[in-house]
């Protein structure tokens, strides 16, 4: 579980590097554009609103594959308990059959 926990800060950490490196641009593209600064200012919020939009719906897919993940998880975890009941069952059968029968137990010495 911790390699997914770290999968996912890297995703994290990729995507607000990726986020702020693309603000920087923007605005640095915008600031050196020939424009008015009225222009200017219109179009760093229309690129700062769509970045945002961007993060929000990059967020809410990390955050579905997350919770997809646990659910998997939580599937993948409830099976083995169950395989791991099942094969303790049959030991303890076994071990009951075995002291039914009166079997002996021949112990072996050690060379």
């Amino acid at each position: 579980m911790s390699d997914n926990t770290s999968e996912k800060n890297v995703a994290l950490n990729f995507l607000a590097g990726m986020g702020v490196g693309a603000l920087v641009g923007a605005v640095t593209a915008l600031l050196l554009a020939p424009k008015s600064g009225k222009e200017t200012r219109d179009d760093i919020k229309v690129a700062a609103d769509d970045l945002k939009k961007k993060a929000e719906k990059a967020m809410h897919e990390l955050s579905e594959s997350g919770d997809d993940l646990v659910k998997k998880s939580k599937e993948i975890l409830e099976t083995t308990k169950v395989k791991v009941q099942q094969a303790i069952d049959a030991g303890k059968q076994a071990v009951a059959k075995d002291q039914e029968c009166d079997i002996p137990v021949v112990e072996l010495e050690e060379s």
